[in-house]
């Protein structure tokens, strides 16, 4: 059973579509990377998620429990952080914290347990009896994220976890992720790709409401643009034609346009984006070379990162939009 179950979900806010037919399933013990620009509805959709608004039409289903039908109990299974973790600063943090387990109705008995589980799992307990409004930004994330442990739930839904933290507090966040991934289920909206990618083992893309892109990281990035194999050969025309009849008999080479005026360096398109076959694309290349008695300065696959597979998908969305408006 799926942890998160999203069939064909639908926000209408008037006449504005804020999401539009998403579908899509979060595995259990899975890190997920939600990503979108600006008003891509990756915060309505999580706001769904956790019981929060409803939805205009679809639906969803939370460790088998349907949000609309049963939202108690889909809402027990969810610990939900915003990116506006709404905290009282003029409360201590254990009080917060069993203040809140109090209101997400954790049995009396397990309140204390609950509280200082969280706080050891989240590295507050040193601070536990300060005020929240002394507390830096980063700690009072982990209060928050803390907040989201209460109750054990099996799925945590974090929106700009990272958010305003320097990069010393992003790394022990990311850290801290990485730890909760082992015993939940984690689904994480971020506006820093390089979060996504050190902490996910799956991304989904929103651009305009829809899903323009969803699976590991790997089959995200072999969507960007065409896979190349950098050859630098060093100058000479003579060479540069050697090495061009040479990739003729490697397979994985699509085409190897001529370099202008012999220069040092070929771009030599491959047949797949895929990190590893663009990695044995590369090792044939240099193999063909050598074997061609073609001197090799430097060979190197160039992948796209997520960053430019990214722009491409959601500027792609954002002139589809337009031709169709």
């Amino acid at each position: 059973m799926a942890m998160i179950e999203v069939e064909r979900l639908c926000k209408r806010y008037g006449d504005f579509d804020a999401v539009r037919d998403l579908s899509f399933t979060v595995e259990p013990a899975e890190v997920m990377g939600f990503l979108g620009p600006n008003g891509a509805g990756k915060t309505t959709t999580l706001r769904i998620l956790a019981g929060f608004i409803g939805a205009t039409s679809g639906r969803v289903r939370i460790a088998g429990h349907d949000v609309a039908s049963a939202r108690d109990a889909a809402r027990t299974a969810v610990g939900y952080m915003p990116e506006s973790c709404p905290l009282y600063p003029e409360m201590r943090v254990a009080e917060y914290l069993r203040y809140r387990a109090e209101l997400k109705r954790v049995p009396r008995g397990r309140r204390r347990g609950e509280v200082g589980s969280a706080m050891e799992a989240t590295q507050i307990a040193d601070v536990a009896d300060l005020r929240i409004g002394l507390l830096s930004k980063g700690y009072r994330q982990r209060v928050g994220l803390a907040d989201a442990l209460l109750g054990a739930p099996p799925l945590l839904i974090l929106d700009e976890p990272t958010s305003g933290l320097d990069p010393n507090q992003i790394r022990e966040v990311r850290a801290l992720i990485k730890q909760l991934g082992a015993k939940h289920t984690v689904l994480i909206s971020s506006h820093i790709l390089s979060e996504i990618e050190a902490s996910c083992s799956r991304v989904l893309i929103l651009a305009r409401g829809e899903l323009v892109a969803a699976g590991t990281l790997a089959e995200i990035r072999a969507r960007g643009g065409r896979p190349v194999v950098e050859v630098w050969l060093g100058d000479g025309v003579e060479r540069a034609r050697r090495a061009l009849a040479a990739l003729d008999c490697v397979r994985e080479v699509r085409d190897a346009p001529p370099p202008e005026l012999g220069g040092a360096c070929l771009e030599v398109h491959a047949r797949s984006a895929d990190p590893e076959a663009l990695v044995a694309a590369a090792e044939h290349i240099a193999r063909a070379l050598h074997e061609a008695g073609v001197p090799l300065r430097r060979l190197a696959p160039v992948v796209a990162s997520l960053e430019e597979v990214f722009h491409e998908l959601t500027l792609a969305a954002a002139d589809a939009a337009e031709d169709a408006a």
